[in-house]
């Protein structure tokens, strides 16, 4: 059996302008609306991150030409200007909000940008976009204490649940980083699968919580996301990126070793 290669795109802000915090992981609307054209024009099939997981656990078969779309943390562009887009194409994608950064009763502060509102969300759901979680406040969760990491994604997936009356299946990794300890314990609290980063194609072969997204962003443009959906020259235009996560996978290790040993020294 073949394992088709997937690519997942992942999006954060949809807006002409854009605060200095997002910008570089934003699109313009102009720009995603052409994006969706391409998507469109070369015949492939959006579906959900539960769809694909599911049709991967089980065994079953995909439309021919499948990609995802996703966007992180839940700024309000996605609903003011993305939605329409998404609709006109009859496009499904997938949402993951960090609950504690949305506009209502449960907002802890430290959002980037406009985010979205609960009415908003709601909507979106409404409209055929799976709603997924991205934990509470949206810390690196593999640096975060057990106790804090559980809470992280039980209290989003509290909320979610509340909020648009079903519990979110899928999760996306604040930052894209995640380990063991991480990955356990989201599948423990609920969730069918996750997404990271890797700026890689996803494939089955990756487990449902490791599988790969190629980030979409301001400098993105029209010849290399065509490249992107078509699964081509992805290495070499994410080549910096691998580098620079390489190296500071060896930092972020060092620093969970020594928080290991300074607790254990305090014992």
């Amino acid at each position: 059996m073949t394992d088709p290669r997937v690519p997942i795109l992942m999006y954060h802000a949809v807006a002409a302008e854009p605060n200095d915090a997002t910008r570089a992981l934003s699109v313009t609307p102009r720009a995603f609306a052409e994006q969706m054209a391409v998507v469109a024009d070369r015949g492939l099939t959006p579906v959900t991150t539960a769809r694909l997981a599911a049709a991967w656990r089980g065994g079953r078969p995909l439309p021919a030409r499948p990609v995802l779309i996703t966007f992180d943390d839940g700024y309000e562009g996605v609903h003011r200007h993305a939605l329409p887009v998404l609709a006109r194409h009859g496009f499904p994608a997938t949402l993951f909000v960090s609950t504690g950064w949305l506009r209502g009763p449960y907002d802890t502060g430290g959002a980037l940008d406009t985010m979205l509102g609960w009415d908003q969300v709601r909507e979106l759901a409404a409209a055929g976009v799976e709603i997924g979680g991205h934990s509470h406040t949206h810390p690196q969760l593999d640096q975060v204490p057990a106790g804090d990491l559980r809470h992280e994604l039980v209290r989003c997936r509290e909320i979610v649940a509340d909020q648009v009356g079903t519990a979110p299946l899928s999760f996306a990794y604040p930052y894209g980083y995640s380990d063991r300890r991480v990955r356990a314990a989201v599948r423990e609290t609920g969730y069918a699968q996750a997404l990271a980063v890797g700026n890689g194609l996803a494939r089955r072969a990756q487990g449902p919580y490791a599988l790969r997204r190629v980030t979409v962003r301001r400098r993105t443009g029209a010849e290399e996301f065509a490249r992107l959906v078509e699964g081509r020259g992805i290495g070499r235009a994410f080549a910096r990126d691998r580098a620079l996560t390489q190296g500071y996978a060896v930092v972020r290790r060092a620093r969970r070793l020594g928080g290991r040993v300074l607790a254990d020294a305090g014992r």
